[in-house]
């Protein structure tokens, strides 16, 4: 009871003397501001961007996984044009021979004219897609049907258009049953499909008018190899991908006759790649803040090393006089210390307010890829236990220099 006493009589005094050199107490502690409001910003806007991210991949699918020709860089001009490109009948084997694959469809897309009455639009995406499209991507259908089994098999002239497309060809606001002419051939529209894009910063950008038809038919069209193929998996998340690569590794190499030297000449990814790729740099980012405040709470270190010892020489015969009304030297050392933390302490706390309302600054912009900011617990006591251990490590000096004073000495001092 006593030792708690002790030491918040302690804390009390050293605010009185914060409080008595206050402009002097608010400029030592400035760096340690700065690092706290550094740190704190840093990983809450990272945080915010992550989960932004996380949730633009999300609508992929945790399962989802495309496979895309590759030309291998260690056999540059090995293997032309046609050994790289996906053929159909590679897509047909790897549904049939793999057992991991839930769903798939094979894709091929070209921009083409598509137009509705005296409207035209240059440079639209068409993409031709099998039935299990829509369930792969989820995206929802707003108006009409998705394709089914016997649009593919029959090679029917029946497209899909997405929100923007109505808005950008004219059609009306329940375009189904109208037609439009894709590279000059008539279509029917079955269904409208909402628009989904990534924003700018990978990839994306402005929502764009989209057609999709069968893949059977846009085969007729564009009888050229097909460009990728979209898999969903039967496991629940994609930390079974491995295995699944493994069954399309093997399919893929045995069809394309390459030998235990060769490289693959196709790649294969998977959404959960990229979110691993997003957390790494979180990561990074992180550790990079954590130097921003390591490297700040070192200047501020010093500058509150350097104010502690200005104090103990103002406060020389303030201490000759309690050491000789019998204080011991652990006291008068913890005085010290004590103070030197707690003008840490105060100073991150500015830091963790400055940096708290940044964070939610940014959140509060409209529209802005940050709305989610938000800063982490770890984050509070990591920026307070850095803050705290430079007032120990710095304060150490100026606390052992007052204990050491000789009494005696300390009072003569002017």
């Amino acid at each position: 009871m006593i030792i708690v006493r002790w030491m918040f009589q302690t804390v009390v005094l050293a605010f009185q003397q914060l409080w008595t050199n206050r402009v002097r107490a608010m400029l030592t502690t400035l760096g340690i501001v700065i690092g706290v409001a550094s740190t704190i910003s840093i990983v809450g806007g990272t945080e915010g961007l992550r989960a932004f991210v996380l949730k633009e991949f999300e609508t992929f699918g945790a399962t989802r996984f495309i496979i895309f020709p590759r030309n291998p860089r260690e056999s540059a001009n090995r293997f032309s044009a046609a050994q790289i490109q996906l053929k159909y009948r590679e897509a047909l084997e790897i549904e049939k021979q793999c057992p991991s694959i839930l769903r798939m469809t094979p894709f091929k897309g070209w921009n083409a004219t598509v137009q509705f009455g005296d409207r035209i639009e240059r440079a639209v995406r068409v993409t031709g897609l099998n039935e299990d499209w829509h369930l792969i991507e989820g995206r929802a259908m707003l108006q009409g049907r998705p394709f089914s089994r016997i649009d593919e098999e029959e090679r029917r002239a029946v497209c899909i258009v997405n929100d923007k497309a109505v808005e950008e060809l004219g059609l009306n606001q329940d375009p189904t049953g109208q037609s439009i002419l894709v590279d000059g051939r008539r279509f029917l529209i079955v269904g409208v499909v909402e628009t989904k894009s990534l924003p700018s910063s990978f990839g994306g950008g402005d929502p764009f008018t989209e057609v999709f038809i069968p893949f059977q038919l846009a085969n007729v069209m564009k009888p050229e190899p097909i460009f990728g193929i979209i898999i969903q998996g039967t496991m629940k998340s994609a930390n079974a991908f491995p295995e699944l690569e493994a069954e399309i590794r093997g399919v893929l190499r045995k069809m394309r006759n390459l030998g235990p030297e060769d490289p693959d000449t196709f790649v294969i990814r998977a959404v959960e790649q990229f979110i691993e790729g997003i957390n790494r740099i979180s990561l990074g980012l992180t550790i990079a803040a954590t130097g921003i405040v390591t490297i700040s709470l070192i200047v501020g270190g010093v500058g509150i090393m350097n104010i502690m010892l200005a104090s103990v020489s103002e406060r020389t015969r303030e201490i000759g006089l309690r050491k000789a009304v019998g204080a011991p030297p652990v006291v008068i050392l913890m005085q010290f210390l004590v103070e030197a933390v707690t003008l840490c302490l105060v100073g991150a706390a500015a830091g963790l307010a400055v940096g708290y309302g940044l964070v939610y600054g940014l959140a509060l912009i409209p529209n802005s890829p940050l709305a989610e900011a938000k800063v982490p617990l770890w984050a509070v006591f990591l920026a307070t236990g850095f803050s705290a251990a430079t007032g120990v490590i710095f304060g150490m000096f100026p606390a052992i220099k007052a204990a050491r004073l000789d009494p005696i000495v300390a009072l003569r001092h002017e």
